[in-house]
């Protein structure tokens, strides 16, 4: 069998959607085994097959209407003329959908952003952590699975491409350590598509930040959006409390209706 773990982690490292399409049961003649896999992208790009032919080509449309959808099913296929295939035998492939969850990035890999990759921990959120402090970003308390990214401008200019930010998915929390590259980064994502955008601060440091943005040519519609300061007012003001604060927000916003 191909080494489809190998492949599917490296297409988790880089974030993307994937299908993975399994055939689960086999009876009579057909083309692939018990257990043969396939990797299907959004876009249509596969890596494997389960069988070839006019099935699979079905079975990829499949794959991306499940990722459209994100959602996982089961399909079942007589191998007669209607699917193309003349084997005669009965085929069942599982579609599952995967690291289809929303994105976050956080800026800023100080106490509180720390906090909130390890308060995010075995959640839907697939966690990226934007600092250019080695020391800060490479921390070995952080959770292996949140990706680190030490460049913030080329993040935002590749996640500003096609396909990037995306409005029901991409999520984005700022609290780098200085408030000059917050008001710089919360520039720069103003117009793009994201679901939640936010910015740790107090009352005063965002009454500075609005008039500052103003200045700047943003929209009162624009600023109506960012969360500042962010989180559900729990009173709490330790890192980790402040990190729970906004990670209930960033669910509660995930899986309002």
């Amino acid at each position: 069998m191909w080494n489809w773990i190998g492949k599917l982690a490296e297409l988790t490292a880089e974030g993307a959607p994937v299908a993975i399409v399994t055939v689960t049961r086999c009876s009579g003649s057909t083309p692939r085994e018990t257990g043969a896999k396939m990797l299907v992208l959004p876009q249509g790009e596969f890596f494997g097959t389960i069988g070839g032919g006019a099935l699979e080509q079905e079975v990829l449309q499949e794959a991306r209407r499940c990722l459209a959808e994100g959602t996982s099913r089961t399909l079942h296929y007589p191998l007669h003329a209607s699917v193309g295939q003349c084997c005669g035998g009965v085929v069942e492939l599982l579609v599952e959908v995967v690291n289809q969850g929303p994105s976050l990035h956080i800026f800023g890999a100080g106490h509180v952003g720390r906090a909130l990759c390890k308060t995010l921990q075995d959640t839907a959120f697939q966690v990226h952590l934007v600092d250019e402090r080695a020391e800060w970003l490479h921390s070995s308390e952080l959770p292996t699975a949140a990706q680190r990214h030490a460049d913030w401008k080329a993040v935002i200019e590749e996640r500003g491409k096609p396909g990037g930010w995306d409005a029901k998915n991409s999520y984005v929390v700022i609290m780098t350590h200085e408030h000059d590259l917050d008001f710089d980064i919360l520039s720069r994502l103003l117009g793009q598509p994201l679901r939640y955008l936010g910015m740790i601060g107090s009352q005063s440091k965002w009454k500075s930040f609005q008039a500052r943005l103003t200045k700047a040519g943003a929209t009162p519609e624009q600023i109506a959006r960012i969360h500042c300061p962010m989180g559900l007012p729990t009173g709490g003001k330790a890192p980790q409390e402040i990190a729970i604060s906004i990670a209930a927000e960033l669910l509660q916003t995930h899986y309002e209706p």
